[in-house]
């Protein structure tokens, strides 16, 4: 049986937030089977919970954030991809400001973390949203789409008309079937370009921003010292972000995603789209393993999660 996993123990860390540029301290904490993943603003009297849900989505500028009542947690999407790439379903997120620390501006440091707890298998079976039929978003150029797959793949392009983006690859697929969250996606940095620095910080956003949580580039070239850690490090990142928000439909995806000049709206959009498509879904269960997608089976390994 394809099991539930949440943490074995409680982690904390602290950071900056990337565009509040304030000091956050964050505790993952382990939850019961079919609690889903809820983050908790416990700074605020009373505390706020806010569960992974599209449809509490807001502020998709420049990352995924939850709003409920007026208050929000920013800045979701990397904790969010480093849940689903070591198959985590079940836990509280506990922060202190209304943004999740952007540590290195990857979910490297948040695998880090969930392993350094410790991740655990429920007594309960893990539940997939299997997508049955082909849903599709699109915005002038930009377009999304999922369609049916027996597992979990992405395929992603972007055009940015820069030197430094277009040295690299700049599209790429990951099926997680054959590859690995952890060593093929999770390190890739958000990044960004120093002529946009002053006007998003004229709106409040990018103010915790620097080279050592982005890749920063000017007119011509990266601005990181030590280069790319990926080849495509730049579509990994885009990559890694839409696992991040896909996974805020609250499951594991059984589909085949695919996006072309994308961001956090579209991935948003596409979940909406689906779920307003009642016959697009359905929740399934592998409680036996003949019922098993072989691509499941060797993504959700029990022997040791995400590796």
């Amino acid at each position: 049986m394809i099991r539930q996993r949440t943490l074995k123990s409680i982690v904390k860390a602290t950071g900056v937030g990337l565009h509040g540029g304030r000091k956050v301290t964050l505790v993952l904490r382990p939850a019961a089977p079919d609690t889903g993943v809820v983050f908790h603003r416990i700074d605020l009297d009373p505390p706020l919970d806010l569960p992974a849900d599209p449809y509490a989505v807001c502020d998709t500028r420049m990352c995924s954030g939850l709003e409920k009542g007026g208050e929000k947690v920013g800045t979701v999407e990397h904790l969010m991809s480093a849940l689903a790439g070591l198959g985590i379903d079940n836990l509280h997120v506990d922060v202190d400001a209304p943004e999740i620390p952007i540590l290195d501006g990857s979910s490297g440091p948040f695998v880090f973390l969930l392993q350094s707890a410790g991740i655990e298998e429920q007594n309960a079976p893990k539940k997939f949203m299997r997508v049955k039929k082909p849903v599709e978003y699109r915005e002038g150029d930009k377009w999304v789409r999922l369609e049916p797959y027996d597992g979990f793949r992405l395929t992603f392009s972007i055009v940015f008309n820069h030197p430094a983006i277009d040295s690299t690859s700049t599209s790429v697929t990951v099926d997680f079937a054959e590859q690995s969250y952890v060593r093929d996606v999770a390190r890739a940095r958000t990044f960004g370009f120093m002529q946009d620095v002053e006007s998003m910080r004229a709106v409040g956003l990018a103010l915790g921003g620097s080279l050592d949580n982005a890749i920063v580039m000017d007119e011509y070239r990266v601005l990181n010292a030590d280069g790319l850690r990926y080849a495509d490090e730049f579509v990994k990142h885009k990559v890694l972000d839409a696992i991040g928000d896909l996974y805020l439909c609250g499951y594991p995806l059984l589909a085949a995603y695919s996006a072309h000049k994308a961001g956090h709206a579209l991935n948003n959009q596409i979940l909406r789209v689906l779920l307003e498509d009642r016959q697009a879904w359905e929740v399934v269960t592998f409680e036996h393993d003949a019922s098993t997608p072989a691509a499941v089976a060797r993504q959700f390994a029990p022997a040791l999660a995400g590796v």
